[in-house]
């Protein structure tokens, strides 16, 4: 019989201690469109799909983001940084 092999997957979903389960989905999709849009990429990617080198930019912390919904507006109406 074939030995079965454990095989960690490449674009594994990072665990997100600040709650959200779906935020790197989200983060790598808005990435994605702004790699099909003609922005160029962080990192020099064999890969010719959009979604894998999104999915690789934000995986390595290259991508950042912020949460509209965490974030407490000051005085002025501005979300705080």
């Amino acid at each position: 019989m074939a030995d079965k092999v454990n095989r960690t997957p490449i674009h594994a979903i990072p665990d997100d201690p600040e709650g959200s389960a779906y935020r790197f989905i989200i983060v790598a999709a808005k990435r994605a469109r702004q790699l099909q849009g003609g922005a160029r990429s962080f990192l020099p990617s064999t890969s010719k799909k959009p979604t894998v080198a999104a999915m690789e930019e934000v995986r390595r912390g290259l991508v950042s983001y912020y949460d509209a919904a965490l974030q407490t507006p000051n005085p002025d109406g501005e979300p705080e940084a």
